[in-house]
């Protein structure tokens, strides 16, 4: 642009001596103005053109910069054509929920793995829930002892002395006690758990404790059971099977009278001697309570009294009640009720339970096997302790 400057100003110099000096020097400064004028249009042509190209260099430039995959089968993603999912979530950043259209809902979601699954990973709680496992307590009512032998003997005393009353010189009258004797054999309970080692070894809880402590639940039940009605054959012999227990009945064929029913409640009461009905509680099932609960005196107070201490077990004419899962429901020759003192039931504790653990009888098979067992037995060792409430005509 100088040299055309200088060029134009040295043709005008030239024809000063020809030309009056105020044409030429407007002249000149005409032709300079259009020579940068058009100079100027020149420039700014090829700048626009310019510019274009730049832009061009620059969004290759950037997408040669960007990082490449960590895995060379994914492709890296493409910002002028982002996915939904990247759509979706940037929305979200901007606006919220609001933003959102419904597809773009459906994009997050934690249901499919590969749209959010992966970032909401399932968390494991360190608590195992379980359902209730229910048994009877009669091993806490009645008497344990704990033998060192295969059986155990108890001398029962079945006919007593008896004193009369004579004159003077008249004869007396012979008598004398008379005895039996009551076997108590304890019995086997047994079962094993296999559980693989790898699995002791990488689960999240401690499966050994866990199981350990569902099978002692499971001798609970078993022996509970057999408390109450086990035939006495390779268990224990329960407290309905026994004999010798007095049986006072309902006088209807399938259920309790219909007219003053807590009648045979104190006929039951009434069966067995003062001293034992004193120390003597009512056992029965949760059905058949929810059916004794209603009945009431002639003064329209209930038979069954609640606790009103914490601890202190609710009353059925002021004896305690004991709910026993296993008794029977109310059904036609059945006994529903059971009422005396239970230290007339005796328990017999051979070996206390225990869980084996045994590493190697599988190992080759990557196990480990749990065995567990017990030996306990029982029976009625004093039947004139108890009455039974049987229904039956």
């Amino acid at each position: 642009m100088k040299t055309a400057n200088k060029r134009a100003l040295t043709s005008a110099l030239e024809l000063k001596e020809a030309d009056d000096a105020e044409n030429v020097v407007t002249k000149a400064l005409a032709d300079l103005t259009k020579t940068v004028d058009d100079r100027l249009k020149a420039v700014e042509t090829k700048s626009g053109d310019s510019v274009k190209l730049t832009e061009r260099f620059d969004k290759l430039e950037a997408k040669m910069n960007r990082p490449a995959a960590a895995n060379s089968n994914v492709p890296v993603a493409d910002n002028d054509n982002p996915t939904p999912e990247a759509k979706a979530f940037g929305t979200y950043l901007r606006r919220g929920d609001r933003g959102l259209q419904d597809i773009d809902m459906k994009a997050l979601t934690v249901a499919t793995d590969a749209t959010a699954g992966f970032l909401a990973p399932t968390e494991f709680s360190s608590e195992i829930l379980k359902a209730l496992r229910l048994f009877s307590p009669l091993r806490q009512y009645a008497k344990v002892v704990t033998i060192a032998g295969s059986e155990i003997k108890f001398p029962r005393r079945i006919g007593s002395t008896a004193a009369t009353w004579v004159s003077e010189i008249a004869d007396r009258t012979e008598s004398g006690p008379s005895y039996e004797q009551v076997t108590l054999t304890p019995w086997e309970m047994a079962t094993f758990v296999e559980i693989s080692r790898q699995l002791l070894e990488d689960a999240a809880y401690n499966v050994e404790g866990e199981v350990s402590s569902d099978l002692a639940e499971s001798f609970a039940i078993a022996e509970g059971k057999a408390f109450v009605d086990g035939t006495g054959t390779d268990r224990p012999k329960g407290i309905l099977v026994a004999t010798g227990i007095a049986e006072v009945k309902t006088g209807v064929a399938a259920d309790f009278p219909a007219a003053n029913p807590g009648d045979k409640l104190i006929d039951v009461m009434s069966a067995i001697p003062t001293a034992h009905a004193q120390n003597g509680a009512w056992a029965m099932n949760r059905n058949t309570l929810g059916i004794v609960r209603k009945w009431k005196d002639s003064q329209g107070n209930y038979l069954w009294q609640p606790g009103l201490q914490a601890g202190q077990p609710s009353s059925l004419l002021g004896r305690p009640v004991i709910e026993m899962v296993d008794f029977p429901d109310v059904a036609a020759g059945k006994f529903p009720i059971v009422f005396g003192d239970w230290s007339g039931y005796r328990i017999v504790d051979r070996t206390d339970f225990s869980i084996l653990s045994d590493p190697y009888t599988r190992a080759k098979n990557g196990i480990v096997v749990l065995h567990s067992r017990k030996r306990v037995g029982g029976d009625v060792t004093n039947p004139d302790r108890f009455a039974k409430l049987k229904v039956s005509v």
